[in-house]
């Protein structure tokens, strides 16, 4: 069930409890906020740099050594024999074959590394979250809505607290 569709259901619902809705106490986190703004993301944001830095910087150097014989091949192809030509025209296929598939790989295994380093990010915020749910007695804490009051945005206090923790 989508988060829209168990929020008007509980909405339909409350007739029926008796609980008005001035009495309801609604909260929302903005998750992508959390996630561009806590120390806990910029920490796992710099760990991947670090982590990845080498590998990206490695293939920068690699395209531009690869432009840059493409280059010299078409500034010297009309000199070469046949036989040279088709030789270096292979070896710059073959170049930027490998090149992509270095790419690709660096791609996947930087993805699958920031998914792994955000999923801890958004446990924490999570279990901040429940904590406030609880301390604060919220009837009800959203994420990601397409539309809320800032009277109810509880992010910074996510972020704060996030941000209190070692």
């Amino acid at each position: 069930m989508s988060l829209r569709a168990l929020t008007l259901a509980a909405f339909a619902v409350l007739p029926l409890t008796g609980v008005s809705a001035q009495e309801l106490k609604i909260g929302f986190v903005n998750s992508e906020r959390v996630i561009k703004e806590s120390n806990l993301a910029r920490a796992a944001q710099a760990k991947l740099e670090a982590e990845f830095g080498k590998r990206e910087k490695e293939l920068k150097d690699m395209a531009a050594k690869l432009q840059a014989a493409g280059e010299k091949f078409e500034k010297d192809s009309p000199m070469l024999s046949e036989v040279e030509r088709n030789r270096r025209q292979r070896e710059l296929v073959e170049t930027n074959r490998d090149l992509e598939r270095k790419r690709r790989e660096f791609q996947e295994d930087a993805q699958q590394r920031r998914n792994e380093e955000l999923q801890v990010v958004v446990e924490r915020a999570n279990r901040v979250i429940k904590q406030i749910f609880e301390q604060d007695k919220y009837d009800l804490i959203l994420q990601d809505a397409i539309h809320y009051s800032p009277r109810i945005d509880i992010t910074k206090r996510v972020i704060d607290a996030l941000n209190a923790q070692k």
